[in-house]
């Protein structure tokens, strides 16, 4: 089988593996979303109103910017998420996926473990709006790339993915090799200091209440409670996604508010790449995520981002898609 013949069969059979759209329990589920689901007075803010923005971060955790990106930009990350998301889902004919099925992380799909050797990533990278709220959002602009990541889920995802954060304090090596927050005393939580680090997610398509719009809980960035499972979940919380939100528009998140996947029962893939950032007092182990040469080709600017995130000149940085932990 060709390269070309295997594209076409993935755009043909990109997914409903599991179960057929006209599912009695699918259909169901399309019907209760179509007519419930979302943040109710979702604010998006223009990407001119820092103070706003900032004041909306820290208060539930999360906030979405409008008009971040082009139409042009928009093209450019949608064709590179779509060409990652090709080579990821010849590895998976039952779409498996690596977070739940039918859903996959883009930086658990790498070897790397992130996906900035890809152009489409280097991109987001470059924006300077980007880089004007993170330094109103960390008070200074020494704060440094953690890595290039993001997710992508299929339709045909008809499952939640439980209620999680992205950080925690440390446990031990094997349980959480990249957390290295621990306070001997007992006395500190990772969730008593300011945001260790954030993650920017990029929109390439528009985000509905049909195609896996990212549930988040306001307000859980500082919460010690015990985070629900699917099980005992309240409804709302299910409904409380971030949607409808535009193309070309970017949610920043805290990473220890709560937050999870939600169903895309749609007939289109959705997808949020993302570049996360370490606030200028936090750093954990970073994997090298791109070449010295390419890292060369990089402004000033996202050179002093990157810095820890590229690898030595003298050594070769083998990159691809793999489902198992790199």
């Amino acid at each position: 089988m060709t390269v070309q013949d295997t594209d076409a069969n993935l755009n043909e059979n990109i997914g409903w593996k599991d179960k057929p759209k006209d599912d009695p329990q699918v259909v169901k589920l399309i019907n209760h979303l179509e007519a419930h689901n979302g943040i109710k007075g979702l604010d998006i803010i223009e990407a001119t109103a820092i103070e706003r923005a900032v004041e909306l971060f820290h208060r539930d955790g999360f906030v979405v910017v409008g008009d971040v990106l082009n139409n042009e930009q928009i093209d450019f990350l949608a064709k590179g998420c779509d060409e990652v998301i090709n080579d990821i889902l010849a590895l998976d004919g039952t779409r498996y996926g690596n977070r739940g099925s039918h859903r996959y992380s883009f930086g658990g799909s790498s070897m790397t473990r992130s996906q900035l050797h890809h152009p489409a990533w280097q991109m987001m990278l470059e924006n300077e709006t980007v880089h004007t709220l993170l330094n109103a959002i960390f008070g200074s602009p020494d704060y440094s790339l953690r890595a290039a990541s993001g997710d992508f889920c299929l339709p045909g995802a008809t499952d939640y993915q439980p209620l999680h954060p992205d950080t925690r304090d440390w446990e031990d090596a094997k349980t959480t090799p990249f957390n290295s927050f621990i306070d001997p005393r007992g006395h500190m939580s990772l969730r008593d200091l300011p945001s260790p680090y954030v993650c920017v997610n990029f929109l390439p398509q528009d985000v509905t209440k049909l195609n896996g719009p990212t549930r988040q809980i306001p307000g859980t960035q500082n919460s010690r409670a015990r985070i629900p499972n699917l099980k005992h979940e309240p409804e709302w919380m299910r409904l409380s996604t971030v949607c409808p939100a535009p193309a070309g528009a970017i949610m920043i998140r805290d990473v220890r508010a709560w937050h999870g996947g939600t169903p895309n029962v749609s007939d289109a893939i959705r997808s949020i790449p993302n570049l996360e950032f370490y606030a200028p007092w936090f750093r954990e182990p970073i994997v090298p995520g791109i070449t010295y040469q390419d890292f060369k080709k990089l402004s000033p600017r996202a050179q002093e981002l990157a810095k820890f995130c590229v690898a030595d000149s003298s050594e070769e940085l083998i990159t691809g898609p793999t489902l198992q932990a790199p």
